[in-house]
């Protein structure tokens, strides 16, 4: 069973891109109020162009959110089951719909359905981390993060908690 209901975690996915969180939050709440039943495929296919605009949401991302609901719909997207996926499986079925990448499916897996063994190779976060943690000259490419990651499996989700945490506690020289 999946930890939270996944298609409004997409919806935010997708809101909340490139903006603050406070703005985010601002617009997210903007669309469940023009959707009194839920946030739902069908909800925000009955929206029109004008009611997204009036929530916030720039004319890219209305595109993005009529894209998801419309895969759901169709069933391209099999929202209701992701969570029986295995986790690459859940990646390839969510970077089909425009506007979420491969970063949004990882989170997705570690936040939505807390999957315990994701490890990030693109999040800068993820990244920055590794190189302070190791006292690397450089950002670490993919495969480096890999290998230094294999030490963390199955439990490689837990280690990217505790690498994000340790950047909250640093401070640049």
């Amino acid at each position: 069973m999946p930890a939270l209901d996944p298609f409004p975690a997409l919806v935010r996915t997708i809101t909340a891109q490139q903006i603050s969180t406070k703005a985010a939050a601002t617009i997210y709440g903007r669309l469940v109020a023009l959707t009194p039943h839920g946030v739902t495929p069908n909800a925000l296919l009955k929206l029109t162009d004008a009611q997204f605009r009036q929530a916030g949401l720039s004319r890219q991302k209305i595109g993005y959110l009529r894209d998801l609901a419309s895969k759901v719909t169709s069933g391209e997207l099999p929202i209701g089951s992701l969570h029986e996926l295995d986790d690459e499986a859940v990646i390839e079925a969510i970077v089909k719909v425009k506007g979420l990448g491969r970063w949004s499916a990882e989170m997705f897996l570690m936040f939505r359905l807390r999957r315990p063994d994701v490890l990030p190779l693109g999040d800068l976060g993820i990244m920055t981390a590794i190189q302070r943690l190791y006292r690397l000259r450089k950002r670490p490419k993919p495969a480096r993060i890999m290998k230094i990651g294999d030490a963390w499996r199955p439990y490689r989700t837990v280690a990217c908690w505790y690498l994000w945490r340790s950047l909250e506690n640093t401070t640049e020289d």
